[in-house]
């Protein structure tokens, strides 16, 4: 068993790589998309749940915003109402001189009013309270004495105010003996009242207790804790009542953080929300663990993630069966090729079908059959073949017995005191060695100018009068890959045609030009008429092939092949790339350049 899952493991079957293959080409996207899916997933999750919080947030926070309005509107009322303030004014001011009667009545419908302004909406203590100690309130004076305001720490700070500036008084105590045991704590705020001077002839206090406040937060879900910060972050108002005055335990988190955001508390995280009081410097915050914010959400994701894996197993199952059935026809192709790799060469595949397996099979039961008949004759051309490596090894034999052949004749003839015969005999076996021996197609360059050396040695001893053979080669150009004998045709031009086979000088120069290896050819022959030269230009270019004579050698030539056949081969090679260009004057000689395309590297050091 373990031996078979090895095999499996080493994929040495196509049937086994295309499973693999479907299988990582399944399971990386798949697990890319599922990190992808999961970082989405989360923000998404985030994002909602800051989106729920928010909601809530939003929701309470207008029904506290509106219970605190209503406080500023009952404050609001008293000091724009013109009758109230006409009477304040003259009470303060002890300029009353009305009958007892009549002070009675207008303190009464004061008091009336002040009753009216908190018929409707949550319960709220009014308190007007005069610079001479004259007050007015809606609430009986034995349940809380008006003039203990007077008393509060908070107090001093209203004579700061202006206009319809308001200050929010810290949560206290409550001051109302009534109110003590069910609502232990209240909020207030405060108003002056002032004269055209800006002299202040009264205060204007509006009370509520502190668990009204409370009673919205019950609105939230369970473990969402919501409560009221003032500008120094003290708690204002908490669903937990013990925590109310405390300072906001998380207060550096909270002013780091945004409106909305995940904050780290310890080792968890938490989701807080803040939104601020529009007429102070109050602020509505919620904290709720993050793990329960997102616990409703994160199943529905969870149940849509588990459905997707479901699904992606169910078709990763179906996709393996499928690449089975397909590939059952590949197993058999196999196994018969393993059976011919025996040698046993009369099985067939029987595989057929319109598909490239089924004509794969067809073909393939097509080539035994006719691998059976070539076997047969094989067979028969055996002997032949024989005999025709004979000639071959033959044929390989003959040159190398010329050379010692020659080698010998050279021996006898300077022993005899004929070094002119010897040198010719040496320079003509050093050319045919070059010409017969060499089978690469390109040559160093230094090999071609050593094989034009030997040849124009070779010519030297034919003629009556020597040509000096004059080599000008940069380093770099020597080692240049070009092709056999591509230059020979060019000298042997120069010998024949220029110089007229006297005495005179060829000069080639070979350098790097790059693109180019630039060699140049040049004699001080007769040269070229004009008429002639334009004639030789458009041969070359259109690369005409010279034809030899019958006999294949040329007239007077060693190769018989012309400058067009040289041409024609280097483009062959090189393709368009290459250029000659054959520049002549009478009597001042001939200058044939070739241009060879050539790039770093193309040559061996």
């Amino acid at each position: 068993m373990a031996n078979r899952i090895r095999e499996l493991l080493k994929l040495r079957s196509v049937r086994h790589r295309l499973m693999a293959a479907s299988i990582v080409c399944i399971l990386v996207p798949a697990f890319i998309t599922m990190i992808v899916y999961n970082f989405l997933t989360q923000e998404a999750v985030k994002r909602q749940a800051v989106s729920n919080a928010e909601d809530s947030l939003q929701l309470v926070g207008g029904s506290v915003t509106n219970l605190l309005k209503g406080m500023l509107n009952i404050a609001n009322y008293i000091q724009v109402n013109s009758d109230m303030n006409s009477y304040f004014k003259m009470a303060a001011a002890g300029n009353d001189d009305s009958d007892a009667y009549t002070k009675f009545t207008q303190s009464k419908q004061i008091l009336q009013q002040l009753d009216s302004l908190t018929v409707l909406g949550e319960k709220n203590y009014v308190t007007v309270l005069l610079s001479n100690g004259r007050f007015y309130t809606n609430y009986s004076v034995d349940d809380c004495n008006p003039l203990s305001w007077r008393k509060h720490s908070w107090f001093g700070k209203l004579q700061q105010l202006q206009g319809f500036q308001s200050y929010w008084s810290p949560v206290e105590p409550t001051s109302f003996g009534l109110e003590k045991l069910d609502h232990p704590y209240q909020v207030s705020v405060g108003r002056t009242l002032r004269k055209e001077n800006s002299e202040i002839y009264g205060y204007i206090i509006v009370t509520t207790m502190e668990d009204q406040i409370r009673s919205i937060f019950n609105r939230l879900t369970s473990g969402q804790e919501a409560m009221i910060l003032d500008g120094e972050g003290r708690i204002v108002s908490d669903r937990n009542p013990s925590r109310i005055g405390r300072t906001f335990p998380y207060l550096g988190e909270e002013e780091k953080a945004s409106d909305s955001s995940i904050i780290r508390i310890g080792q968890e995280k938490y989701l807080l929300t803040q939104q601020p009081i529009p007429f102070n410097d109050w602020r509505l915050v919620t904290v709720q663990p993050y793990k329960k914010a997102i616990v409703n959400i994160s199943s529905i994701f969870n149940r849509v993630f588990a459905f997707q894996a479901f699904s992606f197993i169910a078709f990763l199952l179906l996709l393996l069966l499928l690449l089975r059935t397909f590939t059952k026809p590949l197993v058999r192709l196999g196994k018969v090729t393993t059976a011919v790799q025996r040698g046993n060469l009369s099985v067939r595949s029987g595989i057929r079908g319109q598909d490239e397996i089924g004509r794969l099979g067809f073909l393939f039961d097509q080539m035994l059959d006719r691998v059976q008949e070539m076997i047969a004759e094989v067979s028969d051309t055996q002997a032949r073949k024989r005999k025709a490596e004979l000639k071959m090894l033959q044929a390989q034999i003959n040159p190398h017995f010329l050379f010692n052949v020659l080698n010998s004749i050279r021996m006898k003839v300077l022993r005899r005191g004929d070094a002119e015969s010897a040198k010719m005999i040496s320079s003509l076996s050093k050319l045919l060695r070059m010409t017969i021996s060499k089978e690469e197609d390109e040559i160093d360059l230094h090999e071609e100018l050593d094989l034009l050396t030997g040849y124009v040695e070779l010519m030297n001893l034919r003629q009556k009068e020597e040509v000096e053979l004059s080599l000008d080669v940069s380093p770099e150009a020597l080692f240049v890959k070009v092709p056999r004998f591509f230059l020979q045709p060019i000298v042997e031009n120069a010998l024949i045609h220029g110089l007229k086979q006297r005495a005179g000088t060829i000069r080639i120069r070979a350098e790097i030009d790059r693109p180019f290896l630039v060699l140049t050819v040049e004699d001080n022959g007769t040269g070229l008429e004009p008429e002639r030269l334009a004639a030789l230009n458009r041969k070359l270019g259109s690369a005409v092939r010279e034809e030899p004579p019958e006999g294949g050698e040329g007239k007077g030539g060693f190769s018989g092949i012309g400058l067009g056949n040289v041409v024609e081969r280097m483009r062959m090679v090189f393709g368009d790339g290459f250029r000659m260009s054959v520049e002549s004057e009478p009597d001042r000689g001939t200058t044939i350049r070739l241009f060879i395309p050539w790039k770093e590297g193309a040559h061996d050091v």
